[in-house]
């Protein structure tokens, strides 16, 4: 099952991730990010293990190719598992099993890792790679999705849509930006429209929470101060 992109901008310091497929409720199980630390996503016969377990090395300072090495080395169904990691300083890793079902395998470029297994074929990986490369300028989520959706015009998952995830990260241990779809006869159609909602209050409100090294903002005028002058 699934496709999915891991990116890095190495301007802003945003790690990003985005998935989609027909497959219930693939956000809580495929992708993970984490500011400053790497952006993630296994699938195929998914063993969520590999990405708890993947970002705790990943947090204490092991490079992508070390933990995706050692993370399958340990895992019986390694041959059934797709797994590729993106680190906080552009380094990356890729693994399809022998066993995933085709069309499967991986692409990537600087700062962006694609992989997908029971596509269309090859050039919906290619596709969104290429997307999200000619999409430079535009914000993280933003490029994601036009990603996906050029994935999506090459067929994508070959047994059609249901869900889609969206997942990006900067300074801060959780997310800057979590969006999923969990079930939907077109998820990412569904997938901009939240993205839309969230920049009605949601991302301006973001910035104003608790982070690694600030204590955040507390005072209720300076939010609505912020997020009304957002809106004009």
């Amino acid at each position: 099952m699934t496709w999915s992109i891991l990116a890095r901008d190495p301007a802003t310091g945003e790690l990003g991730v985005a998935v989609a497929t027909r497959f219930f409720a693939v956000g809580a199980l495929c992708p993970r990010v984490e500011g400053q630390v790497a952006a993630l996503a296994t699938q195929a016969l998914v063993n969520p293990m590999l990405g708890i377990a993947g970002m705790e090395r990943l947090r204490a300072g092991e490079t992508p190719a070390a933990v995706l090495a050692a993370l399958l080395a340990a895992d019986a169904g390694r041959e059934a598992r797709q797994f590729h990691i993106l680190g906080m300083s552009g380094d990356i890793a890729q693994h399809t099993g022998r066993d995933c079902v085709p069309w499967c395998g991986a692409v990537w470029s600087e700062n962006v890792s694609v992989a997908g297994n029971m596509l269309a074929g090859p050039r919906v990986v290619e596709a969104t790679r290429d997307a999200y490369l000619a999409s430079q300028g535009l914000p993280m989520a933003e490029r994601l999705i036009a990603a996906l959706e050029a994935g999506e015009a090459e067929g994508g998952d070959a047994r059609g849509k249901q869900a889609a995830a969206l997942m990006v990260a900067s300074r801060d241990p959780y997310t800057d930006l979590d969006l999923r779809v969990d079930d939907h006869a077109d998820p990412l159609a569904e997938l901009r429209r939240l993205l839309s909602v969230a920049r009605e209050r949601y991302v301006h409100f973001r910035r104003f929470l608790a982070g690694r090294d600030h204590p955040g903002v507390f005072d209720r005028e300076v939010i609505n101060a912020a997020i009304a002058a957002a809106g004009r």
